[in-house]
C-alpha cells in the first residue's frame, strides 16, 4: 500500500501509461501484430495515429524517449521518407485500409524541429495513404525555441487543432540546469504567435520538481500559466526512468538525487490545483486541467484509455491494434533498414487477455479521477465493484477514494498520487516487475 511518506525520487518508472507493463512485451510475440493486421477492423473501434518525430535541439536531462540531436536536413528527409513508407505499408492491410482517423498525435522528440517546408511535405506524403482531414483532433507538440510565425501558420494549414507547448518552467536557470533548449523569452514569443494564429485547443506543459525548483519559483510558474490562460494545462510530477541523464549520474556516479521528494511534488501540484481551480479551471485527470469542460476535450487520451486502436509510426513508438500492443524497433538504423526492405519495423508485442484489458482501462481511467461500474459491466461483463472490492476497500480506508452507488471517486489525496496506487489492481505476477 502506498503511503504519504516523504520518499525520495529514486530511479525507476512511476507514471503508469499501460498494462500489462511494457517489460512484458516481447519480440517473440511480434507475429501477433502481423496476424491481426490481416483481420477486419473491429466494429465501432476508433482509429488514431501516433507519429514519432525523434529530433531535438538538445536532449533534456530527464528525457527517456528515443531522440536524436543536431540532425541535418538530409537525415530528416530520410526519416520522413521512411515514415511515409511505414504508413503506406500499414494502409495496405485489412485492419487499416479504408478506415477514417479519429485523432492524430505528433509526439517526440520535438515535432516542431521540422521546418515549415518539411511539415508541408510530410502531410502531402502521408495523405497519399491515410488522411486526417476528418479527424476530430490533431495534436502537435512544440518546443518554444523551434517556433516561428510561419511555422505556426503551417501547423494550422496542415490541420493541427491542438497545440501543446512544452514550457515546463518559466525560470531560465532551472531550464538550463535541466537541459532544456529554450529560454523564457521564446516561451512568450511563441505563445503570442500561437494565439495570433488561433487553434481550438492550446495546452501548456509544466513539470513539478525539476532540478532547482523552489516553493517561490513554483508559485511564480503557476501564476504565469494562469495569466497566459491556455485552454488546457498539463502538470507532470518529475520522475526518473532508468535511461535519463540524471538516472545514469545517480546509478553510475553515486550522485544524490537532485529531484524533490514525492511529498513535495504532490504539495506543489496541489497548490497549482488550488490556484487554477480558483481561476475557473477544472481537473480532468491527475495531471490535466481544462478551462471549459463543454469544449475542452483531450480526445487522444480519452480514446486510447478506452481501447481505441492506435497506429504507432516512427522509431520506438508504441501502439495498439485489434487487441495487440506493440512497439517499433528503437534504433534509427534498424528502423530505416526495415522500411527500405519493405518490412514493417515492429520489434515486440503482447496480446493481453480480456481480464488484462479490463485492468488496463480501469487503472488508466482512475487517473481521470474515478470510474463507474456500468461501462465496465457493459463492455467486459465484469462488475468492478465485486472484482476489485478488496482493493477499493483498502484504498477507501486509507483516504484515497470514496465509493457510492457503483461509483468510485478519488479524493484529492488519491488523485495526487494515483500512479502509486494503481499497481494494487495489477495481477500478482506484475506487481513487482520492472515497469519498462
Amino acid at each position: 500500500m502506498a503511503t504519504d511518506a516523504a520518499a525520495m525520487t529514486e530511479v525507476g518508472s512511476y507514471f503508469i501509461s499501460n498494462y500489462p507493463p511494457f517489460s512484458q512485451w516481447k519480440p517473440e510475440f511480434a507475429p501477433e501484430f502481423r496476424r491481426v493486421l490481416e483481420l477486419p477492423a473491429r466494429p465501432g473501434t476508433p482509429l488514431g495515429l501516433y507519429l514519432h518525430i525523434p529530433f531535438c535541439r538538445k536532449r533534456c536531462k530527464f528525457c527517456y524517449f528515443r531522440v536524436y540531436t543536431d540532425q541535418n536536413a538530409k537525415a530528416i528527409e530520410q526519416y520522413v521518407q521512411a515514415l511515409a513508407r511505414e504508413i503506406e505499408l500499414l494502409g495496405r492491410h485489412q485492419a487499416v485500409s479504408g478506415r477514417t482517423l479519429d485523432f492524430v498525435y505528433f509526439g517526440g522528440g520535438t515535432p516542431s524541429y521540422l521546418s515549415a517546408r518539411q511539415l508541408h511535405s510530410l502531410r502531402e506524403r502521408l495523405h497519399k495513404s491515410i488522411s486526417w482531414n476528418a479527424a476530430r483532433e490533431v495534436t502537435f507538440e512544440c518546443e518554444p525555441g523551434t517556433l516561428s510565425l510561419e511555422k505556426i501558420e503551417t501547423l494550422k494549414d496542415i490541420g493541427v487543432t491542438r497545440v501543446s507547448l512544452g514550457v515546463e518552467n518559466f525560470n531560465d536557470a532551472i531550464l538550463e540546469a535541466n537541459g532544456r533548449a529554450h529560454l523564457t523569452p521564446e516561451i512568450f514569443r511563441a505563445y503570442d504567435w500561437i494565439r495570433q494564429v488561433g487553434f481550438p485547443q492550446v495546452n501548456i506543459d509544466l513539470i513539478a520538481g525539476m532540478i532547482g525548483e523552489t516553493d517561490e519559483n513554483w508559485a511564480e510558474c503557476v501564476a504565469k500559466v494562469r495569466e497566459l490562460s491556455p485552454d488546457n494545462i498539463t502538470i507532470y510530477q518529475m520522475e526518473l526512468p532508468h535511461n535519463t541523464v540524471i538516472s545514469r549520474e545517480i546509478k553510475e556516479l553515486g550522485v544524490v538525487s537532485p529531484i524533490a521528494g514525492w511529498a513535495t511534488k504532490r504539495r506543489w501540484v496541489n497548490e497549482a490545483y488550488e490556484t487554477l481551480l480558483a481561476a475557473g479551471y477544472h481537473i480532468s485527470s491527475t495531471n490535466e486541467l481544462i478551462k471549459n469542460p463543454a469544449t475542452d476535450h483531450f480526445i487522444y487520451r480519452d480514446s486510447v484509455w478506452r481501447g481505441a486502436d492506435l497506429l504507432a509510426t516512427g522509431v520506438s513508438s508504441f501502439g495498439h491494434l485489434q487487441g495487440v500492443h506493440y512497439q517499433n524497433v528503437d534504433r534509427m538504423e534498424d528502423y530505416l533498414a526495415r522500411l527500405e526492405a519493405g518490412d514493417l519495423p515492429v520489434n515486440r508485442a503482447l496480446t493481453p487477455t480480456p481480464h488484462q484489458l479490463l485492468i488496463r482501462e480501469l487503472v488508466l481511467q482512475l487517473k481521470e479521477g474515478g470510474v463507474d461500474r456500468q461501462p465496465f459491466l457493459e463492455k467486459f461483463g465484469v462488475d468492478i465493484i465485486t472484482e476489485f472490492g478488496d482493493v477499493f476497500a483498502r484504498q477507501e480506508a486509507a483516504g484515497y477514494l470514496h465509493q457510492q452507488d457503483g461509483e468510485i471517486r478519488l479524493t484529492r489525496k488519491g488523485l495526487l498520487q494515483v500512479d502509486s496506487l494503481l499497481p494494487e489492481y495489477f495481477e500478482d505476477a506484475f506487481r513487482e516487475v520492472r515497469y519498462t
